[in-house]
């Protein structure tokens, strides 16, 4: 029997600082949901994939731990996954956004993939499903 009462809302992107996320993750197609001030140098940063799905919350590392998790968040491991209709042109916007690719796209059993990171060492799958 599924949950009436949950769903997953957010998943957080640990990153340097809030403005350069926001500028390459735009750029990416992602828009800009909310960035409200919480004071002391903490904001409520979220941005909603293109496609929709749950959203990113952005926050800022504060401490050495946080600082060393960037781009590590899932232990080196892709820790990201975004589905495109048109895999195409989404590898060509993330590409003009600064995506930088580890691989050429490859056929897989269940579609197109390339395995790209953003800025901040983030591993991310642009899968086009079959």
């Amino acid at each position: 029997m599924r949950s009436p009462v949950c769903g997953l809302f957010a998943v957080t992107l640990v990153v340097p600082d809030y403005d350069p996320a926001i500028a390459f993750y735009t750029a990416a197609g992602f828009s800009l949901i909310e960035d409200t001030d919480l004071g002391q140098g903490k904001r409520w940063v979220r941005l909603a994939p293109p496609g929709g799905g749950a959203d990113l919350l952005v926050a800022r590392a504060t401490d050495k731990a946080q600082r060393a998790a960037i781009g590590r968040q899932a232990g080196g491991r892709v820790a990201f996954f975004l589905a495109t209709a048109d895999f195409a042109a989404s590898h060509a916007i993330l590409s003009a956004a600064g995506a930088l690719w580890e691989e050429t796209p490859r056929e897989e059993p269940y579609g197109t993939v390339a395995v790209w990171r953003d800025p901040f060492g983030n591993r991310w799958d642009l899968i086009g499903p079959r």
